[in-house]
């Protein structure tokens, strides 16, 4: 394979994965209407988390670390690092869309960011590193090649095997809560998810977003008992706003309040969809130490009222003196 030959090799491949993300877009646009958009969302998703994702790793690791080292070209590589950010960011974004709307509307985000930014990669790298004669593009898209080919089972390193067998327990769930068993089904994703989290960070935002989806499998209803008077002086406790985080810090952010504070205290979340799976995981990581109280249920705006009723250990009160 020559220059010429590996060029085109990769302009084809960015191609049909443009092409594929935006006829998966136009399936799960068309399906809305019907009431049909789960079956269309999860197929999109999974294909930008199977093939444009690890296609963007590879990328980073092969042609953008060839395209920095040449002059003129570090800034470009670091502002297409930082678009790699952003379109999984929207990805994140799309998966645990609250609603049809949402997902549509991070749909076509998604699609534009990424369409744009295979439009700037090609005509600002991939042309500048053709027309270079000291770089050798073939190599670096064998390189590639060999990142996002699927390895055998056999010949997976040892760190893989937690992921594969993470990928085996959430097939499981997403059977039990399509069998009607949503409440074990959110349990069993929930105690993977505690399990993961220090360890396997990684992982563990996987769950989180496993577990937005098995919610919403499992056809719950909403809460039926939202009574801002229960709570004593809600209005006197501090909120915390996450609706502008990204989901990967909306999570982290929430558990590091509840961590702060004393017994018999809270604070007041609001977020923009109804935060169930977030008290799954308290459930898996706090049984028995936190309260929840719905002060609002949505359909915009969400507000849960968390407290906690024990200290965390290794923390006292202290008395008067």
């Amino acid at each position: 394979m020559n220059t010429d030959q590996a060029v085109e090799a990769i302009l084809a491949h960015h191609r049909t994965l443009v092409s594929r993300v935006e006829s998966r877009v136009a399936t799960l646009v068309d399906s809305v209407p019907t009431e049909g958009h789960a079956a269309p969302l999860a197929s999109l998703v999974a294909y930008l988390a199977e093939e444009v994702l690890p296609h963007a790793l590879a990328e980073e690791q092969t042609l953008y670390r060839e395209a920095a080292t040449r002059p003129g070209l570090g800034m470009t590589v670091a502002g297409l690092s930082t678009e790699h950010q952003q379109l999984a960011a929207a990805i994140d974004l799309l998966a645990t869309a609250p609603d049809r709307r949402e997902a549509v509307k991070w749909a076509h985000t998604v699609a534009q960011l990424f369409a744009s930014h295979v439009t700037r990669e090609n005509e600002l790298v991939l042309s500048s590193l053709a027309g270079d004669s000291t770089v050798d593009l073939p190599a670096i898209l064998r390189a590639m090649q060999t990142l996002t080919e699927p390895r055998p089972e056999q010949s997976a390193p040892a760190a893989d095997v937690t992921a594969a067998l993470l990928a085996l327990l959430l097939k499981g769930t997403t059977a039990l809560a399509s069998a009607g068993k949503g409440e074990a089904a959110c349990t069993l994703a929930a105690s993977a998810w505690a399990t993961l989290r220090a360890p396997r960070p990684d992982l563990a935002h996987q769950v989180t977003r496993e577990l937005h989806h098995l919610v919403k499998l499992a056809s719950q209803p909403g809460p039926q008992d939202v009574k801002p008077d229960r709570v004593q002086n809600p209005a006197m406790e501090p909120q915390l706003d996450v609706r502008t985080l990204v989901p990967a810090q909306r999570h982290d952010s929430i558990f590091e309040t509840y961590r702060d504070l004393d017994a018999g205290t809270g604070f007041v979340l609001v977020n923009d969809h109804d935060p169930k799976p977030l008290r799954y995981q308290f459930e898996a990581e706090h049984r028995g130490e936190f309260t929840w109280e719905y002060l609002e249920a949505g359909p915009r705006v969400w507000k849960v009222r968390i407290g906690r009723t024990v200290l965390p250990s290794g923390r006292t009160v202290s008395g008067p003196e």
